[in-house]
């Protein structure tokens, strides 16, 4: 893919037991304008998500790829393999994005635009930059994200509203400059640090707010764990902040 358009642009989806959800949002992707293409890491999904990916790949060659691993590994590693693949291939645009309709496809051009028409080098899909844009959560999942965020810009110093959000765009000049061998939150957390890291880093982070709807299908991967990880991960980057390492 060495000739790739410069703005060529892909959207990489986690999936562990997304049977439900994966064939919607594959179509629903490839059917924007754009020219988007979509790379689906799967975490040896029990429930056949992998073969489901793999019957669309003729109907979508050269659009629609996949990565097979051994098992559940977790999110961040996941995006890091996403990463890696994409930046090997000349991808100018690299979006991370939910396979389950929580992160609205419609809105891919307008996070991409952040970053292509109105400078910005990380976008992020925010459901906090003007007030709270969730629809169909549970009241205590809302609050702990909330208050996780309010936590992070407190701790850490960081002018960003939604800093768990999973759903970003990266221009590739961002990515190359992080040391993912550094990367080391493995949950939800692993947003977290690669916002931080981005800002530290002195790249310039737009905030795009679209509202954000619960899964109507499949279960849920949240667990008081991610949240463990991400909040003892924070104190650790604070340290790492005040120790002047990035």
């Amino acid at each position: 893919m060495s000739d790739m358009a410069a703005e060529s642009k892909i959207v990489i989806i986690p999936t562990y037991k997304e049977k439900e959800n994966i064939e919607k949002i594959i179509r629903k992707v490839l059917s924007l304008e754009g020219d988007f293409h979509i790379l689906v890491i799967d975490d040896c999904s029990p429930d056949g998500t992998a073969d489901i990916v793999k019957s669309l790949m003729q109907e979508f060659s050269g659009s629609l790829f996949i990565i097979e691993r051994e098992g559940k590994l977790g999110l961040g590693t996941a995006y890091l393999t996403g990463f890696k693949w994409a930046l090997e291939r000349g991808y100018e645009y690299i979006i991370e994005m939910d396979a389950d309709f929580s992160h609205n496809p419609d809105d891919l051009p307008r996070l991409v635009g952040a970053c292509s028409d109105c400078g910005g080098d990380v976008a992020i899909g925010s459901r906090y930059c003007k007030g709270i844009s969730v629809v169909n959560w549970p009241i205590g999942r809302l609050l702990m994200s909330y208050f996780a965020s309010a936590y992070v810009r407190f701790m850490l110093g960081v002018k960003i509203y939604d800093t768990t959000a999973g759903f970003v765009c990266y221009r590739r000049k961002v990515l190359e400059a992080i040391d993912f061998d550094r990367v080391k939150m493995k949950g939800y957390g692993f947003q977290i640090e690669m916002k931080y890291t981005a800002y530290r880093l002195g790249f310039k982070i737009k905030e795009v707010s679209m509202i954000f709807v619960d899964r109507t299908e499949g279960v849920s991967k949240m667990s008081s764990s991610i949240f463990g990880e991400a909040f003892w991960g924070v104190m650790e980057l604070r340290l790492r902040k005040f120790n002047r390492n990035q």
